[in-house]
């Protein structure tokens, strides 16, 4: 007997709508491997109709207050806390992630981050007032850019929608955001959630694949295009969104590089950086997945981790004592797994290296050694529970290896020695480093990368920032 799958649909214009063609795709929970509910393929007429949506909500939101923006941003930050079991859920069955830990390390800061941006709805000022030429005054306005086309990724589709809606609606702006075609069910919850809070057309979700997120940077309404996602999305985006010479917001991969000197508290190092490496089976831009160890503790270092991905454990949602759940998808499964498969002769696995079980898409703790600089391993994003371990002579060998990827998004190093970390912090070229830890986030510091990760930060000031736009306004003082 067939189990009827849930209907989700697109929000537009303050409505549930089913795509205007009628089409849906399948949405799977990777744990078990089985779909549980469909959702819109959405086309061009709805992308049409969420734009126009969006377009006309427009004027009204940016005249707003910056006082009743915050105070809708302070309504949605507490509806989030009281429904916050119902975004448990719906996350859990987008990405098999665990209950508990989505209960304790996403909704906490989500709802943080949605207040951080309500206070900035009331920083939205200019920073120069003044003559600066005889018998003018000049006074800078900054405005909210208008319609953000907003793309999400699917390894945090509900934080990362928050990432994307809170800076853009605190600003004036409005907004249509896309979840991955993979992970849609809990953003359709939270436009429910932002529906019920601001006007219609102000906040929009539409799912579909990669080419309604084509149609949507494509289109001749958005003042600026947002995306999470891989380097190949964000090359896309910018080429599309330089068509019409739309504002682009691009948080694309990492490949994080660990640098451990021989001074550091190793059991710590250890803990921390297997945790680190394989929370949310490494389906992290800033995951601490490419360690680099000096090498007279380098195979001291390798056991302790290799015994330490061992004793984590992967499974169930349910399951109170796993770190970490599936991989998202198929897809992601087939290349982790190519990954190891096309491991050099040179390499060593020191744990793991293989999936769990025959349903959903678990893999295994894994921890390989052995590896070169010039290694597709160390060069490209992974996006799984894997960490590579590299071994280095000095400081300057640590720091040529480190840099010597294309991402640059975040890093960490590890040292008792606080001119050394001051000097890795300096020459280290991440958007992010850390010292003596890996992977905390708060809202008032910026996270954003450089080179192939991106441009334009999220979180922070300079995230609320990127959702604005500078006006010089200049008058005659004199008669």
């Amino acid at each position: 007997m067939s189990t009827e799958l849930r209907r989700l649909r697109n929000y537009i214009d303050g409505e549930f709508r089913d795509a205007a063609d009628g089409r849906t795709t399948d949405v799977v929970n990777p744990a078990t491997g089985e779909a549980y509910a469909t959702a819109p393929l959405s086309g061009q007429a709805d992308v049409d109709a969420a734009m126009a949506a969006a377009a006309a909500a427009f004027p009204a939101w940016r005249d707003q207050t910056p006082a009743e923006r915050q105070k809708a941003l302070l309504k949605i930050a507490d509806a989030f806390e009281e429904r916050a079991e119902e975004l448990i859920a719906a996350e859990v069955e987008n990405t098999g992630k665990p209950i508990g830990l989505t209960r304790s390390e996403e909704i906490p800061p989500m709802v943080d981050q949605i207040r951080f941006f309500a206070g900035a709805a009331r920083m939205l000022e200019g920073r120069a007032a003044g003559e600066y030429m005889e018998g003018l005054t000049s006074i800078v306005r900054r405005e909210p850019v208008g319609v953000c086309a907003q793309v999400a990724p699917w390894n945090y589709p509900m934080m990362m929608a928050v990432w994307k809606f809170a800076p853009a609606l605190a600003a004036g702006n409005t907004v249509v955001l896309k979840p991955s075609d993979t992970t849609p069910a809990s953003t359709v919850l939270i436009a429910e959630i932002i529906g019920s809070i601001v006007p219609k057309g102000v906040f929009n979700v539409i799912c579909g694949d990669r080419d309604s997120g084509r149609a949507m940077v494509e289109h001749p309404v958005p003042a600026m295009a947002s995306i999470t996602g891989s380097v190949r999305a964000g090359i896309s985006v910018a080429e599309s969104a330089a068509k019409d010479v739309k504002r682009v917001h691009l948080e694309l991969g990492g490949k994080a590089p660990v640098v451990v000197f021989e001074d550091t508290d190793m059991a710590k190092a250890v803990e921390d950086i297997s945790v680190a490496g394989f929370f949310n089976a490494g389906q992290d831009c800033t995951a601490a997945t490419r360690v680099l160890v000096q090498e007279s503790i380098h195979d001291e270092f390798v056991a302790a981790l290799a015994k330490a991905a061992a004793d984590t454990k992967t499974g169930m949602p349910d399951d109170e004592d796993v770190l970490y759940g599936p991989l998202n998808n198929p897809n992601q499964l087939k290349q982790v797994t190519g990954f190891i498969e096309r491991l050099p002769a040179h390499a060593k696995v020191e744990a793991g290296g293989h999936r769990v079980g025959d349903s959903g898409y678990f893999y295994a703790p894994t921890v390989v050694s052995g590896l070169k600089q010039d290694d597709e391993i160390i060069q490209n994003e992974v996006f799984g529970p894997v960490i590579t371990v590299q071994s280095f002579s000095d400081e300057a060998q640590a720091v040529e290896w480190a840099n010597g990827v294309e991402y640059a998004l975040a890093s960490s190093v590890w040292t008792k020695d606080h001119s050394r970390a001051m000097r890795m912090a300096k020459v280290l070229d991440f958007g992010c480093v850390w010292i003596n830890t890996h992977i905390p986030l708060v809202a008032e510091m910026p996270h954003g990368g450089f080179k192939k990760s991106g441009y334009g930060k999220d979180l922070s000031a300079y995230g609320f920032d990127d959702y604005t736009r500078i006006k010089h306004v200049m008058t005659s003082i004199e008669g």
